[in-house]
């Protein structure tokens, strides 16, 4: 292994331009892919953001009893979507709307006049919020006598959840495009690098080296131009992350997990690209 990565390095050494061009490319096809993945890891969030507010708010009818309230309240919350059940009384429903809906407060500017019904909001747990899910925990709620109407936004709710599914496929399309893209960007950049080689493996088959021992090398240097140009996607999704959070909206960074993944992803594709090329190369001779 010593002398596989001696041999990498004095090739990089005897051949800097093609070995910089072909961890460029590397580089530049994964920046499209790590891009993708930026904005991808983005959507994800900010529909993560709006699932987080969907809930299911059920009206209590005008005289509904504490007894009746805490039945349901108890009912609901052992329900295995639910996180949790929260009781607000008329008036915290009036404060709510005197707070967010300016206009209402004027309406109503006594608290003896309140229109508003008492109500149960459940919250439901993270990677519960499914379509079917709310669905049912609505119907579970409209079936209670002192239950007046149940709200959850149906209508929105159908339409994020529409939009996850078509997000998640288009995220599931394109990266696999931009990544077969990137594959093949790669494996054609190092291909070119080991061909203008190809009189080195042939002298060393000459001399009687095995094909382990002359694949070694050029595998070392395929991972080591992969990692340079996983590297260098990293670098250039870096800056298009900071220009864009700066000039233009906030954006949140990729996980560490995500970004490792691009460099790496360099190093695999650097090492089967080369590996592929040097079989070609060790059939011919």
């Amino acid at each position: 292994m010593t002398h596989a990565l001696r041999e990498a390095i004095a090739a990089f050494r005897r051949a800097p331009v093609l070995t910089g061009l072909s961890a460029a490319m590397v580089g530049l096809a994964l920046f499209v892919v790590a891009l993708f993945s930026l904005a991808a890891f983005n959507l994800q969030l900010a529909l993560r953001t709006l699932e987080e507010r969907v809930e299911v708010v059920a009206y209590l009818r005008e005289g509904t009893t504490a007894a009746e309230m805490e039945i349901a309240r108890t009912e609901l919350a052992q329900l295995p979507e639910v996180v949790e059940v929260r009781y607000v009384t008329k008036d915290e429903a009036l404060e709510r709307a005197r707070r967010d809906l300016p206009g209402f407060g004027e309406l109503f500017v006594s608290d003896e006049v309140n229109p508003l019904p008492a109500s149960l909001e459940v919250r439901l747990r993270d990677g519960t919020r499914t379509e079917t899910a709310v669905t049912q925990i609505a119907g579970v709620a409209d079936d209670y006598p002192f239950v007046e109407d149940v709200q959850y936004g149906r209508e929105w709710v159908d339409k994020l959840f529409t939009l996850r599914r078509i997000a998640g496929f288009t995220t599931a399309v394109l990266g696999g495009a931009f990544g077969a893209v990137a594959a093949l960007i790669i494996a054609t950049a190092l291909r070119i690098a080991i061909f203008a080689r190809k009189d080195e493996i042939y002298i060393m088959r000459l001399v009687g080296a095995r094909n382990g021992f002359i694949r070694r090398p050029f595998l070392v240097e395929g991972a080591m131009a992969g990692l340079a140009g996983g590297a260098l996607a990293l670098l250039l999704t870096w800056a298009t992350y900071r220009a864009v959070t700066q000039f233009l909206f906030e954006v949140t960074w990729i996980p560490l997990a995500w970004a490792a993944a691009v460099v790496a992803a360099g190093a695999a594709f650097g090492i089967l690209a080369s590996a592929i090329a040097v079989r070609r190369h060790l059939r011919e001779v």
